[in-house]
């Protein structure tokens, strides 16, 4: 893993949180809302793509399957 992975979640998470503070001075909660739940789930998305490669890695290091 790469420190980039983490910067990458780290400016998704600067990103969204501004995105949310505009949203909510603008009186647009149920976006800011919906704003959220994306940044999370693209963060989320390069988390198991990760966790993904590492059960990758342990299966060819004990020849399972």
């Amino acid at each position: 893993m790469s420190i980039n992975v983490v910067f990458q979640i780290a400016a998704i998470g600067v990103i969204v949180s501004f995105l949310v503070i505009v949203l909510r001075q603008s009186q647009k909660d149920e976006w800011a809302q919906m704003v959220s739940l994306a940044g999370a789930a693209l963060a989320l998305g390069i988390v198991l793509k990760l966790v993904f490669d590492l059960f990758q890695t342990v299966k060819t290091m004990f020849q399972l399957y």
